[in-house]
């Protein structure tokens, strides 16, 4: 049966009893009836001990026990109390406190705590909290699947000697499953916390990019020697033309490619143990509970600005830097920086140009890549600037010297330093400069051709095909 809502699907006796006294309590009793671990709302308890103290004599004789704040906030008043723990599990959608009879305050306190969203997996997926910013084990909530359950946030010296009303973070973190987490007071704007209903988003989904089970990775191997380290100083790395920028968090990448790194540290972010390798620090950071550090955005990984580790109590810089990243990732990497700027290395492009059957078997043709739209320099001009590879070598030569034509392919690959090349007073952000001709000829058997076919792009497929004539007239005697 689902979560009660209706007084009238409660009964004093099988579902519920009261036991009244100079310290009266109420207790739930699971199984019982029709109240199953889906529990039942304060407020429907509130409407139904109203009716019982109306219709039963006994009850009458002692003073009612509850205070109704709101539909989702109470107060348990003349001491009276739930019974148990377990009754408390079941008592959804509403907060309460527990009064002292001699001057009002509270003795305890109740917020309730209802997630909103789906979980992938709602009878295995559990969410988790802590309630103090750092050094406290995680609490798992009472039931798998979105939440609905009343955490205690204050006791007194009888009842735990705690006050927890300044902090209150949730997580949602399974294997093969995005992340996510809430921190209440901030992200609602909170001073404190009281005894009433809050309702936050948390959910989760199926992370395509998040495959690596646990097994394997503990057991070490390719992922041995990838971790994290969080320093109290910034770490300085050359970025690009960005230069240098300064981070407080280093991923040492062991030369793995992306998918392993982000593994990998998905592992390590659902650990109950400190993952900070750096051994000269004494900062202990509890994995399940530290801050998120990377993310997949389409097939780049990306780094996120740790908000928590930017606090001066902690490390006072939040930017999470990749080092000794596999070549071949760099640029599918992108990071945030202490100043939570998106950071990335030059981009590389790279193309690919196809030559038709004439211009292959020509033993003299050659190609040329021209720009044709930067501010000086356009193909058709005296001053035509041919295009430059990533190593600034102009993208021109012998088609058929070539080694990758000789190696019996029809192709020639070539490289482009997308953000770092300025020819002509090129500007990568001005989508003309990136207009190109690219002019083929040959002598014997292929004819002059040009093509404007390419605009080179930030990717890895400016591919573009050239096809020339047959050359039926050239004629050389000598």
């Amino acid at each position: 049966m689902a979560k009660l809502v209706d007084p009238d699907d409660l009964n004093q006796g099988t579902e519920v009893t009261i036991t009244p006294g100079a310290s009266g309590t109420i207790q739930l009793n699971s199984g019982a009836g029709n109240l199953t671990s889906d529990g039942v709302t304060v407020q429907c308890v509130y409407s139904f001990l109203k009716i019982q103290w109306k219709d039963d004599g006994t009850l009458i004789k002692y003073p009612f026990p509850m205070i109704a704040i709101t539909e989702e906030s109470f107060e348990m008043i003349d001491d009276w109390d739930w019974a148990n723990d377990a009754t408390r599990l079941l008592l959804r959608d509403g907060g309460w406190a527990y009064k002292r009879p001699s001057d009002n305050a509270s003795r305890s306190e109740y917020c309730n705590i209802t997630t909103l969203g789906s979980f992938a997996d709602e009878n295995a997926d559990t969410a988790y909290y802590i309630q103090v910013s750092a050094g406290q084990a995680p609490t798992d909530m009472n039931l798998t699947g979105p939440v609905n359950q009343a955490v205690q946030i204050y006791g007194n010296a009888d009842n735990g000697n705690f006050d927890y009303r300044d902090f209150f973070k949730i997580y949602l973190r399974e294997f093969g499953k995005t992340f996510d987490s809430y921190d209440l007071l901030t992200e609602q704007n909170l001073s404190a916390l009281t005894y009433k209903k809050y309702a936050m988003p948390l959910s989760n989904a199926t992370d395509t990019n998040y495959t690596i089970t646990d097994a394997v990775i503990s057991a070490g191997g390719d992922y041995a020697n990838i971790d994290v380290s969080y320093y109290d100083s910034a770490q300085s790395f050359t970025i690009g033309s960005f230069g240098s920028k300064n981070f407080h968090i280093v991923i040492d990448a062991d030369s793995k490619t992306i998918q392993q790194v982000y593994n990998k540290i998905q592992y390590l972010l659902r650990q109950d143990a400190n993952i900070n390798q750096n051994w000269a620090a004494t900062m202990t950071v509890t994995g399940s509970i530290a801050d998120e550090l990377v993310e997949f955005i389409g097939s780049d990984l990306e780094t996120k600005f740790n908000a928590t580790w930017a606090k001066p109590s902690m490390g006072g810089g939040g930017g999470v830097y990749i080092t000794n990243y596999a070549v071949a990732d760099t640029n599918n990497l992108y990071f945030r920086d202490d100043a939570n700027l998106r950071v990335y290395f030059d981009y590389t492009a790279t193309g690919r140009i196809t030559f038709n059957t004439y211009l292959l078997t020509d033993t003299v043709a050659w190609y040329w890549m021209f720009y044709t739209a930067v501010p000086s320099g356009n193909f058709g001009d005296s001053d035509a600037i041919v295009v430059n590879d990533a190593s600034g070598i102009p993208i021109s030569g012998s088609i058929t010297a070539n080694p990758s034509i000789t190696g019996g392919n029809d192709y020639i690959d070539f490289t482009y330093d997308y953000d770092g090349n300025t020819q002509g007073g090129r500007n990568k952000d001005t989508a003309a400069h990136n207009a190109t001709t690219i002019v083929c000829i040959g002598l014997e058997t292929a004819q002059y051709v040009s093509t404007t076919a390419l605009t080179l792009a930030r990717t890895k497929t400016n591919n573009v095909s050239i096809v020339s004539a047959l050359e039926r007239n050239y004629s050389n005697p000598n």
